[in-house]
């Protein structure tokens, strides 16, 4: 769940500007677990669109799991 959050707040910023493509997250980041370095490689193979499905797929999912509660 951390890489999408990850991958979800640098593409909004690199959308909004706020920050420029190549200075985003780096794979090799120390503060990256394999298993989520493995996660933001895979989801940055995705297309745009697909990006943005999968984001909308588990913002839903995590507001439906609250409400469960």
């Amino acid at each position: 769940m951390n890489s999408e959050i990850i991958a979800r707040l640098e593409q909004s910023l690199v959308q909004e500007g706020a920050l420029d493509a190549d200075s985003a997250r780096t794979l090799d980041s120390s503060d990256l677990s394999l298993a989520e370095r493995e996660l933001l490689q895979r989801f940055r193979q995705l297309s745009r669109r697909q990006q943005n499905a999968l984001v909308a797929l588990i913002a839903h999912d995590a507001e439906m799991s609250a409400t469960d509660d």
